[in-house]
């Protein structure tokens, strides 16, 4: 089943380096930016999360959860590629599958 999540973030597209350094190399604010309207509520008691920590991410939907590393040798240097691979890996972790069609994020469950 394929789940509507919500929109990209055009405003995360500024902070991508050299627009807005960040001096960590996989585009720490990029990602936190991104990943803020990850947030959301599919239906009472059952929620999408996703968080950053250092290089860890961890995406929860519902009681599953899975965690990836962003990781520029092997998906960089596009700090959009990095983070894509990271959340692919983390909902394949939680037994979901991570697409984006045409700007707009979707979970396949």
């Amino acid at each position: 089943m394929k789940i509507r999540i919500a929109d990209e973030n055009p405003a995360a597209e500024d902070l991508i380096p050299p627009k807005q350094p960040d001096g960590s190399g996989i585009g720490v604010n990029y990602a936190d930016a991104y990943l803020k309207v990850i947030d959301v509520e599919l239906e009472p008691g059952k929620k999408v999360t996703c968080k950053r920590k250092g290089l860890m991410l961890t995406l929860a939907i519902g009681e599953e959860s899975g965690e990836a590393l962003m990781r520029y040798i092997e998906d960089g240097p596009d700090v959009k590629n990095i983070l894509r691979r990271a959340l692919e890996n983390a909902a394949g972790d939680a037994g979901a599958k991570f697409l984006v069609e045409d700007g707009t994020i979707y979970l396949e469950i």
